[in-house]
């Protein structure tokens, strides 16, 4: 999963190198921190969070395979 987030993410950005995924895994829930440049932050969340939104959709889609729950977290690089 993480490696699908990061794939997304990189296809996103100007500065495919800034992407960073980190897992971190819980009882039920896995949360994915997606941290990415400041100036793609933009990219990455979409006009009034319509980018962020789908790629948490697939997350969604591809937990209930797994049965498991995953939240995405966008983090600002600093």
């Amino acid at each position: 999963m993480k490696e699908l987030v990061e794939l997304i993410a990189k296809a996103l950005v100007d500065n495919p190198e800034k992407v960073v995924v980190t897992q971190l895994e819980g009882e039920q829930t896995t949360i994915l921190e997606l941290k990415v440049a400041q100036e793609d932050l933009g990219k990455v969340i979409g006009k009034q969070g319509r980018t962020a939104r789908a790629i948490r959709i697939i997350l969604g889609a591809a937990g209930m395979k797994l049965k498991r729950r995953f939240n995405l977290e966008i983090i600002e690089k600093g």
